[in-house]
């Protein structure tokens, strides 16, 4: 696990080096705001329509052999960009083309590399994984996005691209080594009855009554898996209310500062960097869980919609820095929780079609939630707009909580005789 939490913290620095750069680079070659758009909707467009494929890959296939290939192939893309760009010969069309071409292979490849450092640690250690892959996800943004102006004013743009190949091929390099813990993984290991392998129950243990245990290879037996389990429903419906009207810091946030807070390029650097913060902080808490559930999921969720809403009735930039390290900690904490039961919920045969899906449903809200956002900033200004989000999330949260309860039957107490024993239990075992 530590061998492969430093291969993604190499990984997310390339990673998010190239992003930064290839910005810059559509902006040098087009000129165009909205071609620079263009490039990223494009490469996050195959998700939309090839997650659950890439999923159903990642179910019949080994994943350690799945991650090496698809790490080798985004390292060849990569490299293939670094050439063109040392070339001169790297236009628009082509661009687009490899943007396209990294966007399909990660179908295959977020998965894949999801599962694979789950299966490096006992089942109860899940959660604490997922909360380190956040911290090695949020550090490898910072470092990589600092690197990338370094990089291009010293070496030239190519050799960010370069980088992001190597980073990949280190990866790559690193999967043969990787050894799961005893009993992770989708096989059964000894003592596990079959019912109970296909739901992710352990030794001794009796599979989910609710949990699909027909082995269903089919793109179809995981969307139907995912629409039937009710806690999955949940939490797409707590994580993409979410996504739309909150969350999309960046730009609240940025017309908040620069406008009604009359702040400039400083002060919402400032605001960002403490939000990078918050989110470090909250990826050390997340791993610390234990038992993450929808609920706890839906109560930050709610909890950082309300902040939202004080955040957006900040008289000041003083006032707002305040508010905005417990947003991005609630945040960050409520993203592990989330991640750790989609990743855990599902029988193993079926976690990377769940997945697939839950991609390409973040690929919509990613592609939607920000126009839907700056519709409502036109609508009700920045400040109505992160106060009527806020509300929305939060009483959405706890109209759904409100009705849950109402749902949850009585418990049945049977009649007892003086002393505590249930009165008739020769006819009641009879009967069972």
């Amino acid at each position: 696990m530590r061998w492969w939490s430093v291969a993604n913290l190499v990984s997310n620095t390339g990673t998010w080096m190239q992003l930064t750069v290839q910005n810059l680079l559509v902006l040098q070659i087009t000129g165009s705001a909205a071609a620079t758009g263009l490039s990223m909707s494009v490469q996050a467009g195959p998700a939309l329509f090839m997650s659950l494929l890439g999923g159903a890959a990642v179910d019949r296939w080994s994943r350690r052999l799945t991650a090496a290939v698809s790490q080798t192939l985004l390292g060849a893309v990569a490299f293939v960009t670094a050439a063109l760009v040392a070339l001169d010969r790297l236009d628009m069309t082509s661009l687009l083309v490899l943007a396209a071409v990294t966007g399909t292979i990660a179908t295959v490849d977020g998965p894949a590399c999801a599962l694979l450092g789950n299966d490096l640690v006992p089942a109860e250690d899940v959660p604490s994984a997922i909360g380190i892959g956040a911290l090695v996800h949020s550090a490898g943004r910072l470092v990589g996005t600092a690197l990338a102006g370094v990089t291009v004013g010293f070496l030239g743009t190519a050799a960010a691209y370069a980088a992001n190949g190597l980073s990949f091929l280190f990866v790559a390099a690193v999967v043969p080594f990787l050894r799961p813990a005893p009993g992770a993984g989708p096989t059964a290991g000894p003592g596990t009855t079959a019912a109970a392998a296909r739901t992710g129950a352990g030794p001794g243990t009796t599979a989910d009554p609710t949990a699909d245990t027909t082995a269903d290879t089919t793109v179809r037996g995981g969307l139907r898996f995912f629409a039937r389990r009710p806690r999955l429903v949940a939490l797409a419906g707590i994580t993409g209310i979410s996504a739309v009207f909150g969350r999309n810091y960046g730009l609240t946030l940025a017309v908040l500062v620069t406008g009604p807070l009359a702040g400039g390029a400083g002060a919402f650097g400032t605001v960002s960097a403490v939000l990078a913060v918050g989110g470090i902080l909250g990826a050390f808490l997340g791993a610390r869980l234990r038992r993450p559930s929808v609920r706890l999921v839906g109560t930050l969720a709610a909890a950082g919609a309300l902040l939202q809403l004080a955040a957006g009735l900040s008289p000041s930039i003083a006032v707002l820095l305040v508010l905005v390290l417990p947003m991005a900690v609630v945040e960050s904490v409520s993203d592990t929780a989330g991640t750790a039961v989609l990743q855990t919920d599902p029988p193993p045969h079926l976690r990377g079609r769940v997945l697939g899906a839950w991609s390409g449903i973040g690929t919509v809200w990613s592609l939607g939630g920000p126009p839907a956002l700056g519709l409502l900033m036109e609508l009700a200004g920045v400040r109505g707009a992160l106060v009527t989000g806020g509300l929305l999330i939060a009483g959405t949260i706890g109209a759904g909580f409100l009705v849950r309860a109402r749902r949850t039957p009585e418990p049945v107490t049977l009649p007892t005789k003086p002393g505590g024993e249930v009165a008739g239990r020769e006819a009641l075992s009879t009967a069972a």
